[in-house]
């Protein structure tokens, strides 16, 4: 008598509930709508079994209950069939085996790992050894590891903030979605504008890099065909790896341009130098190639040469390499005292490194889009963490190698740029091909970058990822227009960086996530003040992060 006095549907322990929502695949676990009579599969035969049948039941059961939205009532876990043993049923009674196309799909950790560290591998990498000349060597090696653990984190929250939402199948959701659901049209809005703070950053940062691998490969170019030699009044080191200061004395986020050619050098020299400017005309040229390119309507063709971002990173790695091996280590110790040729190795403008970095370890608006395709989700915070572990070794690598072999003296280490190339000579062989390399991947990137701003922007506001050719060309010609200024007034990408990454970094790397973090748990009764401390501490360095860009 006491049975009959008990609910048809008991109550299970949180834990069980759980762990049986979470697993739960709404693709994966459809419930059964025709009883089978038989199934085919090579050679058509009766293959229903009693337990099939009786699968079959529960599975029509439990999707009588509620509706396919609520996770609440979900078949549990030992009703639903293992992926080999399930089938799509037809009202005629036949049924079909389901092939795990899915599975094949899906990448290798390993893959997952170098698409990870391939994304990261930015233009932040060009200014790594600036920053940490801004911060010291030894306080930039510090702030480098610090804030790689700190980013990684921070990611692992956004990973795994779907899951932290109950009772909702959140499979397709993007970080974009789980602000929304947590902080309403605010996170919407704000997490939209927060991304396009690091997209067009960054496509501004491309637009300048842009227009100084093209200015100095056509001046390579212009110097071999007409036999011009650059003179020993430019000031750098001797020797067939030369190193130069560009700004000497001077601030070397200056828009100066010094340009020494051979006194024998006709009057077609200052032609060319009229026709062919770092800053006047080369960012214009660049709006002929680049303008069109932004208005295809699909940006697939572009997809296939994301192979030449691996190619530029290696290449450039052995470059470094090979530079530091040839010029050797130049460091000496100050802790605190600036002299002429070297910095302090803990110095007040360290911040100008933490908003490079945040930039740089960038990648939380789409890390689970990223993780979606691994084949083993349960080694997710594995896989993420070897990437960032990667990533780091190979900032920490360039960053080391570049400052400690800067040739000090004769040169002093604040000549360090913040792009290092331009601390090579146009005339340098393996440094042109490795602006060459980076010229093709970004001309390739670009429209990509380009694709993602006018999907997020054109289907908030119209719906449409593709209203118009005129809308189109119209958000185009803005983003273009940001760069071609950018390049001409402002081609500092040592600053950009840092403020693009400081300020999108406030929103999707410290402020949501943190209070993700902290909303969950606290909905969920396990937030203790230890963590609630320690989350809030996030959010106040990404604001410190972003005021200190406007005090350096």
């Amino acid at each position: 008598m006491e049975d009959d006095g008990q609910p048809l549907l008991a109550a299970e322990p949180e834990s069980a509930l759980r762990a049986s929502t979470d697993s739960l695949d709404v693709k994966v676990k459809r419930p059964f709508h025709v009883e089978p009579k038989n199934i085919i599969a090579d050679d058509p035969q009766e293959r229903v079994s009693a337990e099939a049948a009786i699968l079959n039941s529960r599975v029509h059961y439990y999707s009588r209950l509620t509706g396919s939205s609520d996770r609440l009532l979900s078949p549990p876990n030992h009703v639903i069939p293992r992926p080999e043993e399930i089938y799509i049923y037809s009202p005629l009674g036949t049924a079909f085996k389901v092939t795990c196309s899915d599975q094949s799909a899906k990448n290798p950790s390993i893959i997952t790992i170098f698409a990870i560290w391939n994304t990261m591998m930015g233009t932040s990498i060009l200014s790594i050894p600036w920053g940490i000349k801004q911060a010291g060597f030894t306080m930039g090696i510090l702030i480098l590891i610090f804030t790689g653990l700190l980013l990684l984190y921070c990611c692992y929250i956004v990973l795994k903030s779907p899951k932290s939402i109950p009772y909702m199948d959140t499979s397709d959701w993007e970080f974009p979605d789980v602000c929304r659901y947590y902080f309403g049209k605010f996170g919407q809005w704000s997490s939209l504008f927060f991304s396009m703070v690091s997209l067009i950053g960054a496509m501004v940062v491309y637009w300048v890099l842009m227009s100084n691998f093209l200015f100095n490969s056509g001046q390579f170019i212009y110097n071999y065909a007409h036999n011009v030699t650059v003179t020993d009044d430019e000031i750098g080191t001797n020797g067939s790896d030369k190193v130069i200061c560009p700004f000497p004395n001077v601030d070397p986020g200056s828009n100066a341009t010094f340009i020494y050619l051979d006194q024998n050098a006709n009057d077609t020299s200052d032609a060319f130098a009229h026709w062919w400017s770092k800053t006047q005309t080369i960012p214009l040229y660049l709006i002929v190639v680049l303008l069109p390119l932004l208005c295809f309507r699909s940006a697939s063709f572009f997809a296939r040469f994301t192979f030449l971002g691996t190619i530029s990173v290696i290449y450039l790695l052995t470059l470094v390499t090979y530079k530091a091996f040839r010029l050797g280590f130049h460091l000496e110790f100050h802790w605190f005292d600036h002299t002429q040729f070297f910095v302090p190795e803990f110095r007040l403008m360290f911040p100008q490194l933490t908003g490079v970095l945040t930039l740089a370890f960038f990648i939380h608006n789409c890390i689970i889009t990223l993780m979606k395709s691994n084949r083993d989700q349960r080694n997710n915070v594995r896989d993420l963490s070897v990437a960032y572990l990667l990533v780091g070794l190979t900032y920490l690598y360039v960053g080391v190698l570049i400052f400690s072999a800067f040739p000090s003296p004769p040169l002093t280490k604040e000549c360090i740029e913040p792009n290092f190339l331009d601390n090579f000579p146009s005339s340098d062989v393996l440094v042109f091909v490795a602006r060459t390399f980076l010229l093709f991947q970004m001309v390739t990137v670009y429209p990509l970058l380009g694709y993602l701003v006018r999907v997020q922007v054109m289907s908030q506001f119209f719906g449409n990822t593709y209203p118009s050719f005129f809308h189109v060309l119209l958000l185009n010609m803005i983003i273009v227009g940001a760069g071609v200024l950018t390049s001409m007034f402002y081609p500092n990408i040592g600053s950009i960086i840092r403020f693009s990454g400081a300020t999108c970094g406030l929103a999707l790397v410290f402020v949501f996530p943190a209070l993700i973090h902290m909303i969950s748990h606290h909905r969920q009764g396990t937030l203790t003040w230890p963590s609630a401390v320690f989350h809030s501490f996030l959010i106040l360095l990404g604001i410190a992060n972003l005021l200190a860009q406007f005090f350096m």
